[in-house]
């Protein structure tokens, strides 16, 4: 399946493919600059051709997958060099595992390697904000632009003129306007088409909702004779979405509305990016799990391990490891009573596990297992899955990824007992905008507020 966001073809816009080139070109400079200032000399042999390679392609992969290709132009310029920076640190890490794990790290010079990366970096930053200085400018000046003729409802024509103006590097102007409340007539629509014939304009935008369908089917047949471009923006004002694009799919287009942003290269940086930070942190955290053990089996009976089915991607179901904050009990009826506050049921022991969210430490486990990943929605019990899927709009849809040990709900503060259906509303709304607006960059922030702030937290009982 071919993803495609914001471009109806599949295929790179031409902004998009100034930015491939220049990473690609810039790979393979820093690797022959890197080798000229370590070597004295180009190295073209064989095997560290091979690691040229693997480079640029980690790069363009990287890139991709975290959506820093679609719309660079109209990122600060700040911005854009932390995600590049981002980026190329995680490459940084992949090829080291690599280079590691396949015992051939020996038979390549690790300055060589570091030069590449550092090389290679500065030159795709200088290079990109160089053309997107001038490509800017040149737009900007009225040049190279495309008039583009709006159709749709006040507030959504409003809209989509607000981010013309916020981004007018992206080369669009307004050709013309036609606000539309009401589906249009036949002779409205022949009106309408005279009207964009007059005004020169390049492109049609039709921005309607999908009830309105019957007007966008006119306009289409209407505009067949015209050689301006025709896009629509289906609006859907009134539904939850969640990662929804354009796909093509067996030959036909698709407009996703609820899917997983998890597939093809995304899905593979994924699980790379848990693998690795998983690896480290699981032998960095070795001896703090020991003393946790000993603690526990010191001062209360039972075993270490809490273990208890939860729902993972997809609605299948896993068992959750935690370290066992609480007393052996056993609930009436099998109901899940969350923690509270002064809970009579959690040890000394517990009480600090649950403040500091060492609790947590064995999904790291269930992360290299890969049934969790280190970033994603907050698993919750069987039985509050069942209670909230009714109350709360879209609830399940949490389950479309991995659940995770943090979550963009966590660092901002929607944490511990959800006592009210408000909280586990906001809860699921946080869930829910990670999964819209995945990207490898937004993992490394999540992961850096948890290490900064999300360890001890007042609403953890």
């Amino acid at each position: 399946m071919n993803r495609a966001k914001g471009n109806f073809s599949g295929f790179p816009t031409e902004p998009q493919f100034v930015a491939v080139s220049t990473d690609l070109i810039a790979v393979l400079a820093g690797c022959a600059l890197a080798s000229l200032v370590r070597f004295g000399f180009v190295d073209l042999s064989e095997r560290y051709l091979f690691v040229t390679m693997l480079m640029a392609l980690l790069v363009l992969l990287v890139n991709f997958a975290s959506g820093v290709y679609g719309q660079w132009l109209s990122t600060g310029r700040l911005q854009g060099v932390l995600q590049l920076t981002r980026n190329w640190l995680f490459v940084a890490l992949i090829i080291t595992a690599i280079m590691y794990f396949a015992q051939i790290a020996l038979e390549y010079s690790r300055l060589w390697v570091g030069f590449s990366l550092v090389f290679s970096l500065l030159i795709a930053v200088l290079v990109r904000l160089a053309a997107g200085v001038v490509i800017s400018r040149v737009r900007a000046s009225g040049r190279n632009r495309r008039n583009v003729f709006l159709i749709g409802p006040p507030g959504t024509l409003l809209e989509v003129a607000r981010k013309m103006r916020h981004n007018p590097g992206e080369g669009f102007s307004i050709g013309g306007v036609s606000r539309v409340v009401d589906p249009l007539t036949e002779n409205e629509i022949v009106d309408l088409v005279a009207r964009i014939a007059d005004s020169g304009a390049r492109e049609v935008w039709i921005c309607m909702p999908m009830e309105m369908g019957s007007t966008v089917k006119g306009l289409m047949y209407a505009l067949r004779n015209e050689t301006a471009e025709v896009r629509f923006f289906p609006r859907f004002s009134d539904s939850l979405l969640l990662n929804h694009r354009v796909s093509h799919v067996l030959g036909m287009y698709s407009v996703d509305l609820s899917v997983t942003p998890f597939n093809g290269p995304a899905l593979l940086l994924k699980r790379l990016e848990d693998l690795l930070i998983g690896s480290v942190i699981a032998v960095l955290i070795a001896p703090v799990c020991v003393l946790i053990v000993v603690a526990i089996k010191v001062t209360s009976p039972g075993p270490v391990l809490f273990k208890q089915y939860r729902m993972g991607i997809n609605g299948k179901r896993f068992k959750v490891y935690k370290f066992r904050s609480m007393k052996i009990h056993q609930e009436e009826g099998g109901i899940i009573t969350q923690a509270c506050k002064n809970d009579s049921r959690v040890t000394r022991v517990g009480a600090f596990l649950r403040r500091t969210s060492l609790d947590e430490l064995p999904q790291f486990y269930n992360v290299l297992q890969g049934r969790m990943s280190i970033v994603g929605p907050r698993p919750h019990a069987l039985a509050h899955n069942e209670y909230y899927k009714d109350l709360v709009e879209s609830y399940m849809r949490r389950h479309k990824v991995k659940p995770g040990i943090t979550g963009w709900a966590q660092v901002n503060g929607l944490r511990g007992e959800t006592d009210t259906l408000d909280k586990m509303r906001k809860r699921v709304e946080h869930d829910l905008w990670y999964i819209d607006n995945w990207s490898l960059g937004l993992d490394l922030r999540i992961i850096f507020l948890t290490i900064v702030k999300g360890f001890i937290n007042k609403n953890a009982y």
